[in-house]
């Protein structure tokens, strides 16, 4: 849906002053607003209170407020606001945080130009996006839970229901750790995953 985000209001947090400058230069060059720059976590929090952007990028290690952190505190101070982290994601336990504090995109720092703006669209759609490492960390953290045996929160089954249905879609490199569960569960198809996470209590109604 080409220019469907343009105009989007873009807060740019990283401790990097080079990098937001690129960023900045990159996304406005594609019609986007950025409509404010912080160095830290808690500067984006006020600039996010401020002036209620419609997606903050923030780098996931930053001074006085981590990502996560920010991100945290950006959910109840903006809730419209959407987040994507900038990082190398490969801890699922860090993985499952991240979703839990309204974290709806992760981009590989690694990754070019175009898979931030592609993460963007996709966030601002409602959307989750996955970048390398990052879908795999989710299901492992997933997989996790349950082998544990713990009993999952209502927003844990929220973000297992968001992952489910991005796998099933997009993420290629979820493919393999999708055929694993099903064999697991011994279920044959898709719907019949689906049928199961409703049947477990995963997907909200």
């Amino acid at each position: 849906m080409p220019g469907k985000d343009k105009g989007l209001r873009v807060l740019l947090a990283d401790d990097h002053q080079t990098l937001r400058e690129g960023l900045k230069a990159l996304l406005e060059l594609q019609g986007l607003q950025v409509v404010a720059e912080a160095s830290d976590g808690g500067a984006a929090v006020e600039a996010a209170r401020a002036l209620r952007p419609d997606v903050a990028v923030l780098d996931v290690a930053m001074p006085v407020l981590n990502g996560v952190e920010a991100a945290r505190e950006i959910a109840d101070a903006s809730p419209r606001t959407v987040v994507i982290l900038l990082t190398a994601l490969a801890d699922a336990r860090f993985a499952l945080d991240a979703l839990r504090a309204g974290v709806r995109g992760f981009v590989d720092k690694s990754q070019g130009a175009d898979d931030l703006l592609r993460a963007i669209r996709e966030v601002w759609d409602g959307r989750l996006y996955l970048g390398p490492g990052a879908s795999q960390a989710v299901v492992d953290a997933c997989m996790a839970d349950d082998r544990r045996g713990d009993r999952l929160t209502p927003r844990e089954q929220q973000v297992v229901r968001i992952v489910a249905e991005e796998l099933g879609i997009s993420v290629k490199t979820a493919e393999f750790h999708r055929a694993r569960i099903m064999e697991k569960l011994k279920i044959h198809t898709t719907a019949g995953l689906v049928r199961y996470a409703i049947r477990e209590g995963m997907i909200i109604a």
